[in-house]
């Protein structure tokens, strides 16, 4: 059962194993066959479904233990997707059918009934939940427990197990953590604990010999993984002999034995202990990894082996290597897994990763490409294969060993895709550089793909610069090619990055390539998104005239297309001027009719947005409750598809909300959080923007130098990227701020002089809402040097919400 912390926390969990009502969900990360699989170990163990069931038994057990356990009238939908963790068929229904064909809307349902089951669980008493080898685990299972720890409002406990770097390997377990967790480093046993230990582990003897206890626990030098080995090695070179009594220890042919120093020289006689054939069938195991299948190994022992004159399928060959196996699981060289990712399949790990490597080492180059070969071949036949992007790129890496690499490429470049349809974007940007330098200068055409969608998810990564670069080779070989719509997609692709990182006439000169070049190639639907995407620009810029225009027409063009996820982009962006210039019940109705069309459409990325918008919306309305719930939904979203740019634009939203709340702390807080994700970004726009609001906020606390240091900067920042509504805001914050000495009592008047200023950009702009504001600000100001020259300004706000009013009415 192990001697190390997965021993540990065992015998630390067995008395709330046995203490009714409390439960136990234990999974390993280690060998786990799919990204979802120690959950279904957690599942299948508190639910009681064990090796041998068949599938109507698993499903007819499930069904009443969660009926029991929720009582819900839509056990089916939650079966369904507890089916899908458990690779359980369900049949579905209306719900689970909307969502078939969008994976991450259904792994954020598979999240939500999760949540539910866990917490209807611990409502009869505590829940534990523990992952071993949890350095291991896929970042979806990393983000679910993640989920769990912020969101169960109910007793529960989650350990994890593993090596020091596994609060690195997750952002969103990295913040789940902070300031809920107690960390537990295991040190090495003393010599007295290690006699301990290895007198336990040769328990079986009737008494266990001085010289074996005494020389294994000075070896091992406190390693608890070392002495279990060294007991491995006592059996491998006969000291302990296994008899129907228990073991016969050989004390006096430990001296014939070389007893190793180290863990590597433990392993290397652990290897000299195997007889030569079951070497051969381990080296040949080596090949699919450190995870194998026993119907892939068996095709790889056929490789050299002539056909039988006619096959039947119950001859011995294969019922032999499931013995040959089980007797190396018996010795300790592998451990047989309870699930496998290939249905209908055994699969066995390799218990020592050394080990494994120093097997690899044994096989010679053409041998090693010929089983990759065969390896490839098997795993292109497995109809499971596409369910999970690791499974495709384990095939292209096959492909990649046996010197098809054209072929490799290929499947590497689908693996990205898989991951990307999952949003879990580091896997697929890393599949996808391997795909494009495998390919090198050959197949232009899934070069110009694959860069493409490269491009976009190092965007949703942060990673600016490099996504630059990818839209850049594609911009290239598709002039070199003359691809006139290719070139134009590799424009607006560019336009985009340079406008949303405040780069406003870097990003004109693009769109404005890219249109010209999707009219070139006849390309209706380019034109109607060059068109939306100018109309960006001009609504960044203040020109709510021109941004009107192009989103009008570019909706008319994408209705008359028929895409809806174009149409509610079209519809977002129309309502984003309407919002600027005043008109909120037109600006509100495009924003729902936007986020219907992308809940229908499973465009999770828009819903964000939509979300975000609608809560500026709010805001500006002064329900600042109501916002704030839209923008912590649209954050929760935001989190999951794992985009940086709209994480920190609902941070920053989330932050003004807590200043007009009057929050400052709290305001600070989120504000800091968005100015560090935005610097990282290299968004100068959104920079100035959060440092606008965190000057706001530092003024609302007080810390009137801060404040005047934040607005400086923002000034200048909106100045650079020309955005003359942002600069408006940022003048009027500015006025404030001097207004309450923040440049000391002698620059006091020209606050009044940056309230004209921003009421002036406003008033070109037509913006009465930000004019509105900026007049009041003006009059607070006057009100405590010259009451007469406040009152005109006091009418003029008024006015101008009235104006408002009677627009939204």
């Amino acid at each position: 059962a192990g001697v190390g912390k997965t021993r540990l926390i065992e015998e630390a969990l067995a008395p709330w194993q046995r203490r009714s009502p409390a439960r136990v969900y234990a999974g390993a990360a280690r060998g786990a066959s799919g990204p979802m699989a120690p959950v279904a170990a957690m599942l299948r163990g508190r639910f009681g479904l064990v090796d041998g069931m068949s599938e109507e038994t698993c499903r007819m057990w499930l069904r009443s233990e969660v009926s029991a356990l929720l009582g819900d009238s839509k056990v089916e939908d939650w079966l369904y997707f507890l089916g899908q963790v458990l690779e359980l068929p369900f049949a579905d229904s209306p719900l689970t059918r909307a969502v078939a064909d969008d994976a991450l809307q259904g792994r954020l349902l598979r999240r939500a009934v999760l949540r539910q089951l866990i917490e209807a669980d611990a409502s009869a008493g505590p829940v534990v939940m523990w992952l071993d080898d949890a350095h291991a685990a896929s970042s979806e299972v990393l983000e679910l427990l993640a989920h769990l720890l912020e969101e169960v409002k109910k007793p529960l406990l989650i350990v994890f197990s593993g090596r020091p770097e596994l609060v690195t390997t997750s952002e969103a377990l990295r913040r789940a953590l902070e300031g809920r967790h107690a960390r537990v480093e295991l040190g090495a046993l003393s010599q007295a604990e290690a006699q301990v230990v290895i007198e336990a582990l040769l328990e079986p003897c009737d008494e266990a010999p001085p010289a074996l206890v005494e020389a294994a626990a000075a070896l091992a030098r406190g390693n608890p993984q070392l002495l279990e080995r060294m007991v491995r090695l006592y059996h491998d070179a006969g000291v302990l002999e296994v008899t129907a009594q228990g073991w016969r220890a050989h004390p006096e042919r430990l001296a014939t034995v070389k007893l190793p120093l180290t863990v590597d020289e433990v392993e290397q006689a652990r290897l000299e202990a195997l007889a030569p054939a079951a070497r051969r069938l381990l080296e040949r195991a080596t090949v699919l990894g450190s995870v194998f299948w026993l119907g892939g190994l068996l095709a790889l022992v056929r490789l050299d082996e002539p056909p039988p004159a006619s096959w039947h399928p119950g001859d011995d060959q294969l019922q032999e290597l499931r013995q040959q196996l089980e007797e190396l699981v018996d010795r300790d060289y592998l451990l047989r897994l309870p699930d496998s990712a290939f249905s209908g399949d055994v699969e066995y790990v390799f218990k020592s990763s050394k080990l494994r490597e120093r097997l690899s080492a044994g096989l010679s180059v053409e041998l090693g490409r010929r089983l990759h070969q065969a390896a490839a071949d098997w795993l292109a036949q497995k109809p499971q294969l596409r369910a999970h992007e690791e499974h495709v790129a384990l095939l292209a890496r096959q492909l990649e060993q046996a010197g098809s690499r054209e072929v490799a490429a290929r499947r590497f470049i689908e693996a990205g895709d898989v991951a990307r349809a999952r949003y879990a974007n580091g896997h697929a940007a890393d599949y996808y550089q391997r795909g494009l330098d495998l390919l090198g200068d050959t197949e232009a055409a899934l070069r110009l793909e694959a860069l493409h969608n490269l491009g976009d998810v190092l965007l949703l990564l942060g990673r600016i610069d490099e996504a630059h670069t990818q839209f850049e080779q594609m911009r290239a070989l598709a002039w070199r090619l003359d691809l006139p719509a290719k070139g134009g997609a590799a424009h607006n692709r560019l336009g985009r990055l340079f406008r949303d990182t405040g780069r406003l006439d870097e990003a004109v000169r693009y769109l404005e390539a890219g249109h010209l070049l999707f009219e070139r190639a006849g390309d209706e639907r380019g034109v109607a998104s060059s068109v939306d995407d100018m109309g960006k620009v001009h609504w960044l810029r203040g020109d709510y005239v021109s941004a009107l225009r192009d989103f009008r027409r570019g909706l008319t063009m994408r209705k008359s297309l028929g895409d809806p996820r174009s149409i509610a982009l079209s519809l977002n962006n129309l309502g984003l001027a309407l919002h600027d210039s005043g008109h909120y019940p037109d600006a509100r109705d495009a924003f729902e009719q936007s986020l219907a069309l992308r809940r229908q459409s499973g465009d999770l990325l828009g819903v964000v947005t939509s979300l975000n918008n609608i809560g500026t919306l709010a805001q500006d309305e002064q329900q600042h409750s109501q916002a704030l719930a839209y923008f912590e939904q649209a954050m929760t979203v935001a989190r999951q598809v794992g985009d940086k740019n709209r994480v920190a634009l609902v941070l920053t939203n989330i932050g003004e909300t807590y200043h007009r709340l009057g929050r400052a702390p709290e305001a600070v807080a989120v504000l800091e959080q968005a100015e560090a994700l935005c610097d990282e970004l290299g968004d100068k726009l959104g920079l100035a923007e959060v440092l606008r609001e965190l000057g706001e906020a530092y003024l609302l606390r007080g810390e009137v130098a801060r404040a005047r240091t934040c607005i400086g900067r923002a000034v200048e920042l909106f100045a650079v990227v020309r955005s003359k509504a942002h600069l408006g805001a940022a003048l009027r914050t500015l006025g404030e701020i001097t207004a309450a000495g923040g440049w000391g009592e002698r620059h006091a008047p020209k606050a009044r002089d940056y309230f004209l200023q921003a009421i002036k950009l406003f008033e070109e702009l037509g913006n009465g809402l930000e004019e509105a504001r900026s007049c009041e600000a003006l009059a607070r100001l006057l009100a405590t040097t010259s009451p007469a020259a406040a009152e005109p300004m006091q009418r003029r706000a008024a006015a101008l919400r009235q104006r408002l009013q009677r627009a939204e009415a």
